[in-house]
C-alpha cells in the first residue's frame, strides 16, 4: 500500500528490528486470522523487548502522522513506509487511525486489570481520546470507534484508584522488564482484599494453608485453624516466631497475615498454656489423633470441591503472568502471584494426601483411605481438572506412602487396577503423550497440569535466544504466545453450578484449608512409625 519500494527482508524473515519497533506499529493489514494472531502474538510479548511507555509513545506517533507499518498477511516480514510517497486520502487516513484504536482495544482487553494503574497508560489514553475526540468532525466514520473508546476509558476509571486518595498507595502497579536488560520493576505493595495463601504452622513440619485476604485479622485466621484441628479457639493464641526464636503474640484485631509475610518470621498456633514452649503442639499430640473426617465425605462431592477451588484459582491467571513467570524468574513474585497460587495449590494436595494417610494409625481405616483418594482422583479426571488429578496420585505415589506395603496388600484388585489406569495419565514418556492427548480430547471448561504447562513455555524459552543480533526473534515468541494461548481455549466456557451436598456443609472449609505436612523427613518418620521396615 503506497507508493514506496519494499525494502528488502533479512535473511531471516521471522526476526524483527528492535530499533524498527520502537519507531513503528502494526498498523497494516488487519483483515486475515493470520494478521490476528501476529497481532496477538505481539501483544502477549511485547514486555519482553519494549517498555508500555515504548509501546504508548509509538502509538501517538501512529495516530497523527503518515508513517505506518505493513503487515505482510502471507510472511512474517515488515518493512517502514516513511518513504511513503504523495499524499494518503482521506480513506487512509480514517483507516489507519481506526488500526491504531483497533490496537488499544485489543490491548486493553488482552491485559484488562493488569494496565489499570499504570501512569504511562493513562495519560496516553488520554491524549488519544482528545486526538479522536478533534478528528471524529472531520472523519465520521471514526464515530464508533470513538463509543468503544469511551467505554474503555469507563472501565478504567472504575479500576482506577484517585490520584489523591490515601488508598492510592496500596494499590497494585504493573510494569514492563527488558530480557536484554534483566530488570523488572515491582507491582507495589499488596491491595488488602488480595488473596494469598498463608501458613499457620501446627507443628515445626506441620501448617494449615489459609486462604485469605492481607486484611484478614487475626482473630478470624484462629478460627479457622481451630476449627481445622478441632480444637477450642479460645485455648489458643497466634503467634508470629522469628528465626532468631522471638515471639510476638497476634491481638485479635492485628493484621495476622501481613506480621506472618515478613521474611523473618513464620506464624504458629500455640496452646495458650503452652506459649513458652518451642513446639506449640508436639508431632504425636492432638493432630495426630484426630479423626479422619474425609472418610465420612462424599467422594464426588470432595472432588467437586477441589475443582471448583481450582477453577477460581486458575480462571484468575493472566497470561501474562507466564510470560513474567518465563522470562524474569528473579523478582517476578509480584507479577505471578494469581499463577504462584494455582501451583502452591498443587504442591499442597499433593502433600496433603500424603499427610491425610501418614497421620492415620489404624491400618482399617487407612486403607479406607488410600481407596478414597483413589476414587477422589478418578472424579477429578471425570470433572476435567487434570491439576489435583496429578497433584493426588504424586501424592499417592510419594515414596513415604507408596513403601506401605501392609496398606497396599490390603487394597482391593479393583481399586489397584482403577490406580494403574490413572497413574498412566501421569507417564511422563514421549513428552508426557498419555496426558498429552487425553487432555486435548476433553472438551472445555477444563484445568491443566500447571507445571507442564510451564515446562513448555520454558523448553522454548531456553531452546530458542531471544535475541540475535540486536534482533527480536520473533518465532520464539510466536511458539511461547502460542502456548500460552492454550489457557483461552480451556477458559472458554464455565463450569456449572453444581454444589457438593449440603448435608457436608463443612466441606468448603475443610478443602480450602488444607492441613499438610511440608518435610519429607517427617513424613518418612510417620511412615516408619505407622509400619515399620521389618
Amino acid at each position: 500500500k503506497g507508493g514506496g519500494p519494499v525494502p528488502a527482508m533479512h535473511s531471516n524473515r521471522s526476526r524483527y528490528s528492535l530499533p524498527a519497533l520502537t519507531e513503528v506499529l502494526y498498523l497494516g493489514l488487519f483483515l486475515s486470522s493470520f494478521a490476528e494472531t501476529l497481532l496477538d502474538d505481539f501483544l502477549l510479548t511485547y514486555t519482553v523487548f519494549m517498555t508500555t511507555d515504548d509501546l504508548c509513545q509509538a502509538l501517538l506517533r501512529q495516530y497523527p502522522f503518515a508513517e505506518y507499518l505493513i503487515i505482510c498477511s502471507l510472511t512474517y516480514c515488515t518493512y517502514c513506509a516513511k518513504n511513503h510517497q504523495g499524499k494518503e486520502d482521506d480513506s487512509d487516513v480514517s483507516c489507519r487511525k481506526r488500526k491504531v484504536l483497533h490496537l488499544v482495544s485489543q490491548w486493553t482487553s488482552l491485559y484488562k486489570d493488569w494496565l489499570h494503574e499504570d501512569e504511562h497508560l493513562k495519560q496516553f489514553l488520554k491524549t488519544i481520546y482528545r486526538n479522536v475526540l478533534d478528528d471524529v468532525y472531520e472523519y465520521p466514520v471514526l464515530e464508533k470507534d470513538l463509543k468503544e473508546f469511551q467505554k474503555i476509558l469507563g472501565m478504567h476509571r472504575r479500576h482506577t484508584v484517585d490520584e489523591y486518595s490515601p488508598h492510592r498507595k496500596n494499590k497494585t502497579f504493573f510494569h514492563q522488564f527488558s530480557v536484554k536488560e534483566n530488570w523488572l520493576q515491582q507491582r507495589g505493595t499488596m491491595n488488602e482484599t488480595e488473596e494469598i495463601f498463608c501458613r499457620v504452622y501446627i507443628t515445626e513440619h506441620s501448617y494449615v494453608s489459609v486462604k485469605a485476604q492481607v486484611s484478614t485479622s487475626a482473630q478470624e485466621i484462629l478460627k479457622i485453624v481451630a476449627e481445622k484441628i478441632q480444637y477450642p479457639e479460645e485455648e489458643l493464641a497466634l503467634v508470629t516466631v522469628s528465626f532468631s526464636g522471638e515471639k510476638h503474640e497476634l491481638q485479635p484485631n492485628d493484621l495476622a497475615i501481613s506480621k506472618s509475610l515478613e521474611s523473618s518470621s513464620r506464624m504458629f498456633v500455640y496452646r495458650k498454656d503452652l506459649t513458652d514452649s518451642l513446639n506449640p503442639f508436639s508431632e504425636n499430640e492432638e493432630v495426630q489423633q484426630r479423626s479422619v473426617r474425609i472418610l465420612g465425605i462424599n467422594t464426588w462431592d470432595l472432588a467437586l470441591e477441589l475443582t471448583n477451588f481450582d477453577w477460581s484459582l486458575f480462571n484468575a491467571i493472566h497470561e501474562q503472568e507466564l510470560i513474567y513467570f518465563t522470562f524474569s524468574r528473579q523478582g517476578s513474585a509480584e507479577n505471578t502471584e494469581n499463577l504462584s497460587l494455582l501451583l502452591q495449590r498443587c504442591n499442597e494436595v499433593q502433600l496433603w494426601v500424603a499427610t491425610e494417610i501418614l497421620l492415620c494409625s489404624q491400618l482399617c481405616k487407612r486403607v479406607q483411605l488410600v481407596k478414597k483418594f483413589i476414587k477422589i482422583a478418578a472424579h477429578c479426571k471425570a470433572q476435567r481438572n487434570l491439576n489435583s488429578f496429578f497433584a493426588i496420585v504424586m501424592g499417592l505415589n510419594t515414596a513415604s506412602v507408596s513403601r506401605l506395603s501392609q496398606t497396599w496388600e490390603k487394597i482391593p484388585g479393583k481399586f489397584k487396577k482403577l490406580f494403574t489406569e490413572l497413574e498412566s495419565l501421569t507417564d511422563p514418556s514421549l513428552n508426557h503423550k498419555a496426558y498429552r492427548d487425553a487432555f486435548k480430547k476433553m472438551k472445555s471448561p477444563k484445568i491443566p497440569f500447571m507445571p507442564l504447562l510451564l515446562k513448555d513455555v520454558t523448553f522454548i524459552h531456553e531452546g530458542n535466544k531471544t535475541f540475535l543480533d540486536n534482533l527480536v526473534n520473533f518465532e520464539k515468541l510466536h511458539m511461547i504466545a502460542d502456548t500460552v494461548r492454550s489457557l483461552r481455549h480451556c477458559r472458554n466456557n464455565q463450569f456449572g453450578n453444581e454444589v457438593p451436598s449440603k448435608e457436608h456443609h463443612e466441606l468448603k472449609p475443610y478443602v480450602h484449608h488444607l492441613h499438610v505436612i511440608d518435610n519429607q523427613q517427617a513424613l518418612f518418620e510417620l511412615s516408619h512409625r505407622i509400619e515399620p521396615r521389618v
